[in-house]
């Protein structure tokens, strides 16, 4: 009997994660069952066992999902060697959500508050999204340093703090769009660069 190839699985565990994304996006975690995800991936119970034993493992992955993409999003950012403000920063992560959401017709901001919702009730759920967030500040933390260096940050700033607070600021875009419903990406970039006393563009 042939084996299953690597893309294959990777296709039937993407399969997976989409239908539970969006029975998230529409329901929250907290109405999303085992039942509901089987049925809207079409495949059978055995097979998505085969890759989840529980819902508390979909869960994780799609919050290791999400964060994943926020995480290929400042990648992109900073492909060409330019040093992104904090401002263009938070702007390019709030374009990237919505260009998701139109992409797969799954509003992902949506599935990201469910994630964090579970974050802090599930610790299996925080134990991954928790380095996730730590990495991504990190990489932000980098960021600032880099602004330090080129005179645009000032340079008595610790970069590890101030990456905290900008990380902070896409939660609060992502709040905002779902409730208040009345923020862009490029609104709410300018509205952080008012904000940033700190900084200094050349």
């Amino acid at each position: 009997m042939p084996r299953v190839s690597e893309e294959h699985r990777s296709a039937r565990r993407e399969q997976i994660l989409r239908a539970a994304m969006d029975s998230a996006a529409e329901e929250g975690f907290h109405k999303t069952t085992m039942a509901h995800v089987i049925e809207r991936s079409g495949l059978s119970a055995g097979a998505v066992y085969g890759y989840f034993r529980s819902k508390d493992e979909i869960i994780a992955a799609l919050a290791e999902h999400a964060l994943g993409i926020v995480g290929h999003a400042l990648d992109g950012l900073l492909a060409g060697g330019h040093t992104p403000s904090v401002p263009e920063l938070v702007g390019h992560l709030g374009r990237t959500v919505e260009a998701q959401a139109a992409a797969t017709g799954v509003d992902l901001t949506r599935v990201m508050v469910a994630a964090w919702a579970e974050a802090v009730r599930d610790e299996a759920v925080r134990a991954v999204a928790g380095p996730k967030v730590a990495e991504l500040r990190g990489r932000v933390a980098d960021v600032i340093a880099a602004l330090q260096a080129e005179g645009r940050w000032d340079r008595d700033a610790d970069p590890a703090l101030v990456a905290q607070a900008a990380i902070g600021l896409v939660p609060g875009f992502v709040l905002q769009r779902l409730i208040v419903r009345d923020v862009t990406p490029e609104g709410y970039s300018a509205a952080v660069a008012g904000l940033l006393g700190g900084q200094r563009e050349p």
